[in-house]
């Protein structure tokens, strides 16, 4: 027992999810399917802790 408001939660979670219609950024979708990179450029990330003179010092 108990479980029906769980799943009332999670029935009207899954409605949201499907009827809903999210606000896509479609300039940045093109931008990210045309292989151009954005005005700010960020260092990836997986160089920043894969950074080979640390792993020497450890």
């Amino acid at each position: 027992m108990g479980r029906g408001r769980a799943k009332a939660k999670q029935t009207k979670v899954a409605r949201q999810l499907k009827y809903s219609t999210p606000n896509t950024d479609l300039e940045s979708l093109q931008r990210e399917l045309s292989g151009q990179t954005s005005s700010v450029d960020r260092p990836d990330p997986v160089d920043e802790w894969l950074d080979e003179d640390e792993w020497r010092r450890a």
